[in-house]
């Protein structure tokens, strides 16, 4: 990089900056929102350096970001992609590879999992033609019910793939103890909960595979983006080539012939020496984030540490405000040996409240307190589910086409029935302020001294 050149990028992010503290001294928020994102200065720094680069694909920051992700978690191998759910589709992906044998998931072969969460932990599982077996959730922490698992279990479950919910970790001694058990896969989808520890250890680093999600409104944003993570370097081979294009090569984008074999390779029926950049393993996808992208994440992995001390400050200020009313609101509960990253402040509403959900949710958006369900409450009851004929098995129940799916049916998860009429949760990111907190605890006040409560 030349004098010239440093100067002119140094003229221009003086300038980005000059603008970056106007617009954001004119902006005001209104009311207060579940989520959001924190950037500053040192995004917008990175973001222009990336732009002037031109590169537009992975390249340097993505190469950076992977490196400092990896850091972070203490895990070996990362994958950076566009999307947390690209990160969910490839790891399921990755699990189906011909190279690993008859281990490899099946069309066919069953994948555990819970309907109370996002779409995008259980749809991979349908898009590869596996089936989900679904059990129930509890209402402490809302994750899944450990005792279930073993009872969900079939000569055909190859795979568990579940979410910590909101950022409070699963059980991951008994997950991980039963998985070992039945030679069963772990798909820990850690998009929610980036920085949670679990028995001192992090999660996103005890399944063999799992995901991140760097979404505006998660842990940090590379506006959209995600990433695979995995020890094995086996998984991680399979995962590159099935992200990029399914291909055999793995030389990173702008680079040639890294195994100096480019052109001596005998794979497939391919005639021997057909160039190695062009022979796929896979049939993959084009999940790749960009260098633009990677450049936000970059800064933002700096403030990672201050963005959970701060999301949980305002977990534990919130719990302080609303425990005077926890004799109608079942209030979140960490799930033992764990250190939660809060994503939300997870609320139910007790069957023996003398008020609603929708009561309560209506006082708090009328009075600008964001609120959001816990995602798709049940998942089985949506029109995807419905409308779309894939096999299913809830616990207990045989495998069917979900458009035969029936009342009885969705009772037999009963706490994710009570998830999808009695369950909410507000904000605690780190853009909150105080003042914002002290708002909501005055607002849910407002509103039990409406009831005369």
């Amino acid at each position: 990089m030349g004098l010239l050149d440093r100067f002119l990028r140094g003229a221009i992010k003086a300038l980005g900056a000059l603008h970056f503290r106007f617009v954001t001294s004119q902006k005001k928020r209104k009311g207060v929102s579940p989520s959001g994102k924190v950037l500053g200065l040192s995004e917008l720094s990175n973001m222009l350096d990336a732009s002037l680069d031109m590169w537009l694909t992975g390249g340097r920051f993505e190469s950076r970001f992977e490196k400092k992700l990896g850091q972070f978690l203490g895990i070996k191998h990362i994958v950076a992609v566009n999307s947390g759910s690209s990160a969910n589709l490839l790891a399921m992906a990755t699990l189906t590879s011909y190279k690993l044998g008859e281990r490899r998931i099946f069309p066919g072969d069953e994948v555990i999992t819970v309907a109370a969460g996002f779409p995008a932990t259980i749809s991979p599982i349908i898009q590869h033609q596996a089936v989900p077996v679904f059990v129930d959730v509890d209402l402490e922490t809302h994750n899944i019910q450990i005792d279930q698992i073993e009872r969900a279990l079939s000569p055909k479950t190859k795979a568990i793939m579940i979410a910590h919910t909101l950022g409070n970790p699963f059980n991951l001694e008994a997950v991980m103890a039963l998985a070992k058990k039945y030679n069963l896969w772990v798909i820990e989808d850690n998009c929610d909960a980036l920085g949670a520890i679990y028995n001192d250890q992090k999660t996103g680093t005890f399944g063999h595979i799992s995901t991140c999600s760097f979404y505006p409104a998660h842990h940090i944003t590379t506006g959209e983006g995600g990433a695979v993570a995995t020890s094995s370097t086996e998984l991680y081979a399979i995962a590159l080539s099935f992200r990029d294009w399914g291909r055999d090569c793995w030389c990173q984008t702008g680079c040639d012939n890294t195994c100096q074999n480019r052109f001596g390779w005998t794979l497939g029926a391919l005639p021997k020496g057909y160039d190695h950049k062009y022979i796929y393993s896979h049939l993959g996808y084009n999940l790749k984030m960009t260098d633009w992208q990677a450049s936000i994440g970059v800064a933002q992995l700096d403030q990672l540490d201050s963005f959970i001390a701060k999301r949980r400050h305002h977990f534990d200020s919130l719990y302080i405000l609303l425990k005077p009313y926890e004799g109608y609101l079942h209030l979140p509960q960490a799930t033992e040996k764990s250190r939660p990253s809060w994503f939300g402040f997870l609320l139910s509403v007790k069957d023996s409240a003398p008020f609603t959900k929708a009561e309560l949710v209506a006082h708090l958006e009328k009075n600008g307190i964001g609120t959001r369900p816990l995602f798709s409450g049940n998942m089985l009851r949506h029109p995807a589910s419905l409308n779309t004929p894939f096999l299913l098995r809830v616990l207990d129940g045989p495998s069917q086409l979900s458009t035969s799916l029936t009342e009885t049916d969705f009772q037999k998860l009963p706490i994710t029935e009570s998830v999808l009429t009695q369950s909410f949760w507000v904000g605690v990111w780190p853009g909150l302020s105080e003042k914002d907190l002290l708002k909501m605890g005055a607002q849910f006040s407002s509103f039990f001294d409406t009831l005369s409560l």
